[in-house]
């Protein structure tokens, strides 16, 4: 939904959508509109992430306090002001040893002190490869609870989330693959929360079908498994939709895992059925369509028509022709004579999940 002065503009641009029912069109009108609309949207957004005083120590290093808790296990001569580069590769040098035998451990074997070294090192690591074996190393350690909970003590969410940044396309995907294993703690998506809007925009920016994409949707998939987070997204389901018909099939499940997490959250429906949806998102509703993606799809839409708009309600939202109320749920829908179409299809539970849209 753009600025109240800018949708009266874009009626005939909009209709477009409805000829150009492909779906690279759709998703080419979607960049345009958010090319009108967006701007000033993503300007808020930074403004609003720049003001955290903690996005403000995730974009560069943080500096480690003598006597900090992390300062103690690390095992670096830390000190409470930056280095100069040489200072850095200089000391990292004398800790390779140590560093190299740390990355060979299991994840599971990891001490406290090794997690503060290898966050340390991940501010000093002066060559990508290096930057991401420390990413690879950590996110595989946050797969255990106990070490979820050492790196958020240590300052080291923030640190690791700094390296969405990072110019390397390789640092920023191990980035978002450890952020990810993070995002499995409760009292860690309180930090990470921040970042969602950087992480949105990384899959507005890369390329579709990416492995930023998938990594930063798995990542939103955590985040929004709750209703604690789930309105930081809420301006982005535009952006879900125009991917889900554009993308391949394992963006497509993880997309519909995003959205499935929102719609099952009555607070987030008014906002799910308003957002403007591509006409060719009726053409999924398909027996072509891959048994893993449409059953999402039907959950999906199942949520969607458990939502009852009063009759004034219904009426107001007629008038968006591209929302996604009017392509999926209003019933002059093309989508429910292919709902009809799908009670024959060979995958039993396909037709179970239609005939209980459709009652």
């Amino acid at each position: 939904m753009g600025d109240g002065n800018v949708i009266p503009k874009l009626g005939n641009m909009k209709a477009v959508l409805g000829i150009l029912a492909g779906a690279g069109a759709s998703y080419g009108l979607y960049k345009f509109v958010r090319g009108i609309g967006g701007n000033a949207e993503k300007k808020n957004r930074t403004k609003s992430v720049e003001r955290s005083g903690q996005d403000n120590r995730a974009s560069g290093d943080v500096i480690l306090e003598p006597g900090s808790l992390m300062a103690k296990v690390s095992g670096f001569d830390v000190v409470g002001v930056r280095k100069s580069p040489s200072q850095v590769t200089a000391e990292a040098s004398i800790f390779a040893p140590l560093i190299a035998d740390i990355l060979k451990r299991s994840p599971n074997c990891l001490e406290p002190r090794h997690i503060g070294m290898l966050l340390s090192l991940l501010q000093r690591s002066p060559t990508p490869s290096e930057r991401s074996q420390v990413l690879v190393t950590l996110g595989n350690s946050a797969a255990f609870t106990v070490n979820q909970d050492f790196i958020r003590e240590f300052g080291g969410l923030h640190i690791i989330a700094g390296s969405l940044k990072d110019t390397s396309a390789d640092v920023r995907l191990q980035t978002l693959n450890a952020l990810n294993n993070l995002s499995m703690n409760i009292r860690n998506q309180e930090q990470l929360k921040v970042y969602i809007p950087q992480v949105l925009e990384m899959i507005e920016m890369s390329p579709v079908n990416s492995e930023l994409q998938l990594a930063a949707l798995r990542l939103l998939t955590n985040m929004s498994v709750t209703d604690r987070h789930q309105h930081l997204m809420r301006n982005s389901v535009t952006l879900f939709l125009s991917l889900l018909v554009v993308s391949n099939e394992i963006l497509q499940v993880q997309v519909l895992k995003v959205l499935v997490n929102l719609s099952s959250n009555p607070d987030m429906i008014e906002d799910i059925v308003q957002a403007q949806a591509p006409a060719s998102l009726v053409l999924l509703f398909d027996c072509c369509t891959k048994v893993s993606v449409l059953l999402r799809l039907l959950t999906l839409m199942g949520n969607l028509r458990a939502w009852r708009p009063s009759a004034q309600v219904a009426e107001a939202l007629r008038w968006n022709q591209d929302s996604l109320f009017c392509v999926l749920l209003d019933d002059s829908s093309q989508v429910h004579q292919r709902l009809l179409q799908l009670l024959s299809h060979p995958d039993d539970e396909v037709k179970a999940q239609v005939a209980k849209v459709l009652t």
